[in-house]
């Protein structure tokens, strides 16, 4: 009885990143063409070298755990499965140590292959991807290796040619609520129809930031809105860049400037996230094109330097400067 308990208290307490994980293939929501090749290798007993590559929050470690529990059972599982990950050291000397022994070693009374995971691949140094592709081609026969990464770029050619590729790409807005609305319905959270378009809208596709989102909205606030949501997330409410956008347009320059750095101090907003939000609505406006294209050389150039650590003040100015030049462009091109 105290062990149920336990257990309950520890699953209240968990994160609902890790609380929802998927737990089986078929608990999965996206990249249905992948799982379906996996599950065709994994039926067929003919897995190869995998290598999932894409932004985080994906479902690329989901996939992989959910294929080593079918693969193997629960009694089994960790002496027939290594995961390193990288906060694991795996420099060469791990490469030739653990991951050598483990590849090495096979298992008596149990058939089939053993599986490592390397997770966060792309953090490996060079002489260890160098070291791993000979553990690779070594000890094919016994064991299977499969490389997470963000970067493709960053694993070596070699090991890419050794592995069957995967891209998971960012999920689409009609994957993701079904599976907010499951965690909505199970934790009993309070939330509007545009809190939940601002919880996966600010997640752009990584299904692991929206549920951080909507965790700690809710926990801050109790009612998961849209104005609770950016608040929450430190971004710039809409109706905010609204205004930022209509003083740039419309007031003179000192006007517009002053009012723009008093609520970027009263919000505590970044003029980083001010740029990308403002970005998004220069497309919306009905700018004849040569003029749009200018703007945005220029607001590409105000983020640059803010990139190299200019003065946010001087930038802003900058940015202000920016609209007020194409106000003044559209009003001589109607006279």
């Amino acid at each position: 009885m105290a062990s149920t308990s336990r257990t309950s208290l520890q699953s209240r307490n968990l994160p609902w990143v890790e609380k929802y994980r998927p737990q089986t293939l078929d608990d999965l929501i996206s990249h249905k063409d992948i799982l379906s090749t996996i599950q065709k290798f994994i039926s067929e007993e003919k897995l190869p070298h995998l290598l999932f590559y894409g932004p985080p929050g994906t479902g690329k470690t989901s996939t992989i755990l959910a294929c080593a529990r079918q693969l193997y059972k629960e009694k089994e599982f960790n002496s027939m499965v290594l995961e390193l990950n990288a906060s694991d050291d795996r420099g060469i000397d791990v490469v030739r140590g653990p991951i050598l022994s483990f590849a090495s070693t096979r298992t008596i009374f149990k058939r089939g292959f053993k599986l490592v995971i390397l997770d966060e691949a792309d953090a490996m140094t060079q002489d260890a991807q160098n070291a791993l592709r000979r553990v690779i081609e070594k000890f094919t026969e016994n064991v299977r290796f499969c490389l997470i990464c963000n970067y493709l770029s960053k694993i070596i050619p070699a090991l890419q040619s050794r592995c069957t590729r995967f891209r998971f790409g960012p999920l689409s807005q009609e994957q993701m609520i079904p599976r907010l609305q499951h965690v909505i319905q199970q934790e009993s959270i309070d939330i509007t129809g545009d809190g939940m378009k601002a919880v996966v809208s600010l997640s752009s596709g990584d299904m692991r930031r929206s549920l951080n989102i909507l965790q700690s909205t809710n926990m801050a606030y109790g009612k998961v809105c849209g104005d609770t949501v950016y608040t929450c997330t430190g971004h710039p409410l809409p109706s905010d860049i609204a205004n930022i956008l209509d003083w740039a347009l419309n007031k003179d320059f000192t006007t517009a400037y002053n009012q723009i750095l008093q609520l970027k101090t009263l919000k505590g907003l970044a003029l980083q996230d001010i740029l990308t939000e403002v970005h998004l609505l220069v497309h919306r406006v009905d700018f004849p094109p040569a003029i749009r294209i200018g703007l945005l050389i220029k607001l590409a150039d105000i983020e640059y330097r803010l990139a190299s650590g200019t003065s946010e003040k001087i930038q802003l100015s900058s940015l202000v400067a920016a609209f007020q030049a194409v106000r003044d462009l559209v009003v001589s091109e109607a006279y």
